[in-house]
């Protein structure tokens, strides 16, 4: 009985290091190996108020920084919008990075509900999403909250036909976007529980991609979601055999997260895109600025919109 414990634990301590390895060891990214959009939300603000003293830091600080590009049902021809920002990103010789944010009941209801209509509406939407892509190197996180809000369904039968999607969305990147780097998106590090994660993130068919995503649209801090993607990564291997990659947003996580999710006071910008090497990847996978909803210090701006002031806040730290 003992000689198992021990083996054990020597398996636990193994595995723990060669994460841990992992985590620091890898191809460098460069910042400039990503696309700077210039039609991004702040760049057409600053470009737009020139005289406004606030749109130089807004340049500076933000618009100049690779940004993902959020694609849901707000785009009415998903594959052409897809294409002329992947198209636009590998014309300047950089990797564009993209979400796909139309899984049905997207967000639960909650501020940024929407998605698509059923099941069938969204095989339809990520099959031209992923057409979209095409056949160049992009980063892309699939369905942010969409496996952490998986209790929104109450049923087995829901959470299957959720996971279902998932699996889809995965096999069809594949196919449509073989050189895409994609990774599931698996809620923050003080959401689910790791090992549950880690058994969603199975049942989503994470086994065929790159990896997962962390802290998306949150503000918990780098270190924090460094030790959440090691116990995630922990479970993985020590059940289904493979380690993942992971894409932490650092968009907002600079001074870290005092518990309100929503256009929180005091945040500010994190490191900046590529500030890492693989298996870790930083990005600002948010745009900052972009508000949350009605909520917290900006109650009248709906989700999604591009706020200076959400900006500045960010810029500042306040």
């Amino acid at each position: 009985m003992r000689s198992r414990y021990v083996m054990k634990m020597r398996f636990t301590f193994l595995v723990s290091t060669v994460l841990a390895v992992l985590f620091v060891m890898g191809r460098a990214w460069a910042a400039d190996s990503f696309y700077v959009d210039p039609n991004a939300a702040p760049a057409v603000w600053a470009r737009g108020h020139a005289d406004d003293p606030r749109a130089a830091q807004i340049a500076a600080s933000i618009a100049r920084v690779p940004t993902a590009q959020w694609f849901g049902n707000w785009n009415h021809d998903v594959r052409t919008s897809v294409s002329q920002f992947a198209d636009a990103a590998r014309a300047a010789h950089q990797v564009p990075m993209l979400v796909a944010y139309d899984i049905p009941d997207r967000d639960c209801g909650g501020a940024s509900a929407g998605g698509a209509a059923d099941a069938t509406a969204y095989r339809a939407w990520i099959d031209a999403f992923s057409q979209g892509i095409g056949g160049g190197k992009a980063i892309v996180v699939v369905e942010p909250d969409s496996l952490a809000q998986l209790d929104c369904y109450k049923t087995v039968e829901g959470q299957e036909a959720r996971l279902v999607l998932l699996r889809y969305a995965v096999a069809r990147l594949r196919l449509n976007a073989p050189e895409a780097d994609v990774y599931l998106d698996a809620g923050n590090a003080h959401w689910i529980a790791a090992d549950v994660m880690a058994n969603r993130l199975q049942k989503a068919g994470i086994a065929e991609v790159k990896g997962f995503a962390l802290n998306v649209s949150n503000f918990y801090t780098t270190q924090e979601s460094i030790v959440y993607a090691n116990a995630v990564n922990d479970v993985l291997a020590k059940q289904f055999g493979y380690t993942k990659s992971v894409v932490i947003d650092t968009s907002r996580n600079g001074n870290g997260s005092n518990g309100q999710w929503c256009n929180p006071a005091g945040a500010r910008l994190g490191e900046p895109t590529g500030a890492t090497s693989e298996p870790v990847l930083l990005a600002w996978v948010k745009e900052p600025g972009n508000s949350d909803g009605p909520c917290g210090v900006a109650p009248s701006i709906r989700a999604g919109i591009f706020s200076p002031d959400l900006a500045m806040r960010l810029i500042e730290g306040n």
